[in-house]
């Protein structure tokens, strides 16, 4: 633990896309989309009119175009994700917006044409279609075959789904676009003991997690403070987001505005709402624990700007060339296989770490494809909590390399799945911190880190669904304003904090920075479903040992070839099971317990 520099450690810390291309400038991007054109008019002479045939295509030609099929999907992502991380990592460049904006304009166009290929096979009579996914020589495909039949129901004609992604780039995509630059541009005034400072996003979020309560209080000003007098833009971008996902939803027959993210998850509905019922029932375990650190920070209640507030006299810091070692360490004592993993995300400058102005906020790992490695991108400010998200994201970096062994179509697993790897490698690091702390102080400030970083994963994550349950059905009768929006995310949220923690004047402005609300509809249940899964895979391996690496390595090896369920049983958990979903609050509600006996 060090104290923080005034400049950020990983101020250097920057990733290598060389491997993909050379610069936005690179003539071989051109070069790309014009033999992805050429591969994909080859695809279509080639297969056009042959899948759904009477009888069936035979087995060799759905073999092949299968195989044709992902050489050009990882065309397509190679260009396509350069162009987003470029642009994710600063997106202020015209140069970086206009790369992002031609890539999209050119791969729509592109992907227009390879629609009747998944219409054709969706279109073939289910009992051909199952010789051919009963087959022995598709074995490799059988889930993806099969799976990709869900969609059957919400698939809308050839022309229409064309029309649909053309207008997509001047409506939707427009406007998630315009809210990543509104949001990344976006300024925070601060006064640094009198000098006047402008803070990014992740800059002003760090504050609030201060152990000044005044600088904590000024930081939750001036973040919501500046966001609040956006709030009519910001939510004008909801509201357009709201009804666009409603009618997209009534033109495929969705049942729900969750009903989407469950079929893209391949996952029971009935499953998803039983997880989050056992977390909302679980919520008095958080009430206990807010009443536990307003004792410990001398305040008869908790204020909105406390909830993160560093428990204890130890200034939680770390240098970023620490946290390597830290996390290296770490995933070694699991596992040497996936050390030499790690170790070439640090070597190879797969990550992007350090903090920049007009760089998009949050932190995720992208997938590129079975021959390329992920990317890690994230703003590491030399917070304890920076290591955990820096672990988060290189559990991510694993499961995607180890993933690599799958081909094109079996590459990324469903959303609940894909957080698991992430959470497991935060549970290692912590594991190992802990350990090595003998202070009393020390141990309760870590444990008190790791509770609060998990009620962000299972109950925050849970409260952000329910809140788009009532946005959307709120946006069924009619427009929302930013008043209307303040109230129902208000409503979701109180439940979770109930009189333990007031949510302080602006708090109701929290909704508006969430990218996830604007990309990814209902995306963040999953965050929830992978914490709770991974705490009872994390109890296995504290019973197991080292019986439990192969199995779990097995696990992630599977990339996308199963359904979530299917992966799961893979080790012995059946996900179908109510009870299953308690392990992981019993876990939570130990590490209260020994905080608890921390401070008696």
């Amino acid at each position: 633990m060090t104290t923080t520099n005034q400049t950020k450690s990983a101020s250097n810390i920057a990733w290598d896309l060389s491997r993909l291309f050379a610069a936005p400038s690179d003539p071989q991007i051109e070069q790309s989309l014009t033999a992805l054109k050429d591969s994909i008019a080859a695809f279509d002479k080639a297969y056009r009119g042959t899948i759904s045939v009477a009888g069936g295509p035979s087995v060799a030609h759905v073999l092949a175009a299968l195989r044709d099929y992902e050489a050009i999907q990882a065309a397509m992502a190679r260009v396509n994700n350069y162009a987003y991380l470029v642009y994710a990592a600063d997106t202020q460049p015209d140069a970086h917006r206009n790369l992002m904006q031609r890539v999209e304009e050119a791969l729509t166009a592109l992907g227009n044409l390879l629609i009747f290929f998944d219409l054709e096979w969706l279109a073939l009579g289910d009992a051909d279609a199952r010789a051919l996914y009963d087959d022995p020589t598709l074995a490799n495909y059988r889930y993806y075959l099969q799976s990709t039949r869900r969609f059957k129901p919400h698939t809308l004609s050839e022309n229409e789904e064309r029309l649909n992604n053309e207008k997509n780039m001047t409506g939707i995509n427009a406007w998630q676009r315009l809210f990543t630059e509104y949001n990344s541009a976006t300024q925070y005034k601060w006064d640094d003991q009198g000098t006047p400072k402008t803070l990014s996003q992740s800059e002003i979020l760090a504050l609030i997690r201060n152990p000044d309560r005044q600088v904590r209080q000024r930081a939750h000003e001036v973040f919501y403070g500046t966001i609040g007098e956006q709030r009519d833009v910001r939510a004008f971008i909801y509201d357009t987001r709201f009804q666009d996902h409603l009618v997209n939803n009534r033109l495929r027959g969705y049942q729900s505005p969750i009903h989407p993210r469950n079929v893209a998850n391949d996952i029971d509905g009935a499953v998803v709402e039983a997880m989050m019922k056992a977390v909302e029932q679980n919520f008095p375990l958080a009430h206990r624990y807010f009443s536990l650190k307003a004792k410990l920070l001398g305040l008869d209640k908790l204020q909105m700007y406390d909830q993160y507030a560093p428990v204890g006299e130890v200034k939680r810091t770390m240098r970023y060339d620490a946290a390597q070692q830290k996390i290296m360490a770490a995933i070694t004592r699991f596992s040497p296989h996936f050390a030499d993993i790690s170790a070439r995300f640090f070597n190879e400058n797969w990550i992007d770490a350090a903090p920049r102005p007009a760089k998009i906020g949050g932190a995720f790992c992208c997938p590129i494809s079975p021959d390329e490695p992920p990317f890690i991108l994230m703003s590491y400010n030399d917070q304890l909590y920076d290591v955990m998200t820096l672990a988060h994201e290189l559990g991510h970096g694993i499961h995607f390399y180890l993933s690599g062994k799958q081909t094109g179509v079996n590459y990324n697993c469903s959303l609940p799945v894909a957080e698991t790897a992430s959470v497991f490698a935060e549970m290692l690091v912590f594991e190992d911190l802990l350990a090595e702390m003998s202070d009393k102080q020390d141990r309760l400030s870590l444990i008190c880190h790791k509770i609060e970083d998990s009620f962000a994963t299972v109950y925050r994550q849970t409260v952000l669904t329910r809140f788009e349950g009532l946005a959307y059905d709120a946006r069924a009768k009619g427009r929302l304003s930013a008043q209307n929006i303040n109230d129902l995310w208000l409503q979701a949220n109180a439940p979770y904090y109930g009189e333990a923690l007031e949510m302080t004047k602006g708090y109701e402005y929290g909704w508006s920075y969430i990218p996830h609300f604007i990309g990814s509809p209902f995306y963040c249940y999953a965050y929830s479903f992978g914490l709770l899964l991974t705490l009872g895979l994390y109890g296995m391996y504290r019973r197991e040992g080292a019986s439990f690496v192969p199995k779990y390595t097995r696990l992630l090896e599977s990339g996308g070839s199963l359904a979530a369920k299917d992966q799961m049983a893979l080790i012995g958990i059946d996900i179908t099971d109510t009870a299953f979903w308690q392990v992981g609050f019993d876990e939570l509600a130990r590490l209260i317990s020994e905080a608890e006996g921390l401070v008696g």
